[in-house]
């Protein structure tokens, strides 16, 4: 069994490569490259599998969202990800990268039963991130 939970957090970042040039990271990012970093309301999915429970659930919800809070809620809602989220601070904030930290996050120290089965964050209507956890 599979359950899916839905959080929301704001931020903002600025996608550039320092090694790059100006001229190359606007060819590459776009608007997306702004001097002044850009913003997104992002929509987090956290997926858990496992068999159903003794008390008919396949994950403790509080528990799964204590922990969602105090390992990604926390570190990221209303932060600029490119200068105040520490694992992002050394590499490009994209979401991809941002994925792959919630996932890494969230499955240090993992507390529950279920598996962690997979990450997805909807950056925008158009742009939607998924990582499998193995």
């Amino acid at each position: 069994m599979k359950l899916t939970r839905r959080y929301r957090f704001c931020a903002s970042h600025r996608l550039d490569v320092p090694q790059l040039s100006a001229e190359e990271n606007r060819r590459l990012y776009g608007k997306c490259n702004n001097p002044y970093g850009h913003g997104h309301d992002y929509v987090l999915d956290v997926t858990v599998e496992g068999p159903i429970d003794e008390t008919g659930q396949v994950a403790d919800r509080v528990k799964l969202d204590e922990w969602v809070s105090a390992k990604v809620l926390q570190q990221i809602d209303h932060k600029n990800l490119s200068n105040e989220v520490i694992g992002l601070k050394d590499s490009v904030a994209t979401t991809e990268n941002l994925a792959k930290l919630i996932g890494d996050s969230l499955a240090e120290d993992w507390p529950l039963v279920a598996r962690l089965r997979r990450v997805r964050i909807m950056e925008t209507d158009r742009n939607i991130f998924e990582l499998e956890m193995a």
